[in-house]
């Protein structure tokens, strides 16, 4: 789960419920958003704090951060790689399956001077709400 490290040795309860609200299923939401569903339960929280927290959660691979979204970056709780769609519209963001891509594997790059990890790629279109 957690991997050990020293901003993460103290599982703070703000970092608790931010882990908690993060465990939905293709929930996608900005900092503001997590913001208004932490303080139901941590009135006093101030935003900083849960963008500090969205930053250390990140860091450290427990939540992911979508930053190829247009304006907002926004959080998934799943950390593990996958894709997203994103719809140039409405600016909605769902999780998108690899078998539902038409291709020969995930792309591969050598570049000199590099240990290449990974790659993101976020797709771009239109939701069906806003096609209408």
């Amino acid at each position: 789960m957690a991997k050990a490290s020293s901003s993460l040795q103290r599982m703070t309860r703000q970092r608790r419920i931010l882990m908690e609200v993060m465990d939905r299923a293709n929930w996608h939401p900005t900092a503001e958003e997590i913001y208004n569903v932490v303080r139901e339960r941590a009135p006093r929280i101030s935003l900083g704090t849960v963008y500090r927290n969205l930053d250390v959660l990140s860091r450290e691979g427990m939540i992911m951060k979508i930053e190829e979204t247009g304006g907002q970056r926004r959080y998934d709780g799943n950390p593990k790689p996958h894709f997203h769609v994103f719809c140039l519209k409405c600016g909605v963001v769902r999780d998108l399956h690899e078998n539902d891509i038409n291709w020969d594997g995930p792309p591969e790059a050598t570049c000199p001077g590099f240990t290449i990890t990974g790659f993101k790629l976020v797709f771009e279109g239109y939701c069906s709400a806003c096609l209408d």
